[in-house]
């Protein structure tokens, strides 16, 4: 069945993030098709995040997805925290209900499923680079999944040892080999000024036996090409998008996509 013509009752999803991308318009429009709904997804930035969260309060817009640097600066704009988000105080997702936003957060939801499909154990001592929004998503997740040997290494000393106690792990200034390696910086992101640099020198990676990277884009970031080079388990940052996402479409239309209906939507946003 297909989408209904855009109209006055169609319902308006979006995200914010300091730079915008492609990949959140592409899977949910084209699930939305897919599935015949009267809804429409489009990407925003703001120089204005308290106008932008009041914007989709007053508009009834149904949901933002919210990506860096807005994670935790918007928590203050919102009604109530789902558990995901409260527990690590960080927003990946607002939904809307009749003018009541509830922060949620679907990247913690997604590290765990990604984790076991990759065969990496609980007990896998990591080093995990990064200290912000999306670091506090995974080193909470890798806690929770019972990962007990780790440790966080970020340039933001402060926020790194936050970060490394809460979840009771240790904070260093600079990485040092584990057999788990990931990276939760911008740095390989596409279009960024560390685009093609390695987040963990190839000495590292040689000695690792899996990396993750959540950078998105490109999902074959410098590090992750290092680690396939070198016969290494990778899990890249376009997984957890497309499990991420795909749990923001549940928050958003109440339905759940068929894993055929998802593979399409997730090659179509890569594409």
């Amino acid at each position: 069945m297909p989408r209904p013509p855009v109209g006055r009752d169609t319902t308006l999803c979006m995200s914010l993030s300091g730079r915008p991308g492609n990949f959140g318009s592409r899977f949910h429009n084209h699930l939305y098709e897919a599935m015949g709904l009267d809804f429409l997804y489009k990407a925003f930035t703001t120089r204005d995040l308290s106008a932008a969260v009041g914007g989709v309060r007053a508009l009834g817009i149904r949901g933002c997805a919210v990506s860096m640097p807005f994670k935790e600066a918007c928590i203050p704009l919102l009604d109530g925290l789902a558990p995901s988000a409260a527990a690590i105080e960080s927003v990946n997702t607002i939904v809307n209900d009749d003018g009541r936003l509830t922060g949620h957060n679907t990247d913690y939801a997604a590290i765990a499923p990604l984790l076991r499909r990759h065969g990496v154990a609980p007990g896998t001592p990591f080093v995990a680079r990064g200290s912000g929004g999306m670091a506090k998503a995974v080193v909470s997740a890798l806690r929770d999944e019972g990962f007990r040997h780790g440790t966080v290494v970020s340039r933001n000393e402060a926020a790194g040892r936050r970060l490394a106690e809460a979840c009771g792990f240790r904070w260093q200034a600079e990485a040092t080999g584990a057999p788990l390696l990931v990276n939760i910086t911008p740095i390989g992101m596409q279009g960024g000024p560390e685009a093609e640099e390695l987040s963990f020198p190839e000495a590292l990676v040689a000695g690792a036996q899996a990396v993750f990277d959540v950078v998105l884009l490109p999902s074959e970031t410098p590090l992750i090409r290092c680690a396939r080079a070198l016969g290494k388990t990778v899990i890249t940052g376009m997984e957890v998008a497309v499990l991420q996402a795909v749990e923001q479409f549940r928050l958003y239309t109440g339905l759940s996509p068929s894993e055929a209906q998802i593979a399409a939507a997730a090659a179509y946003a890569r594409s």
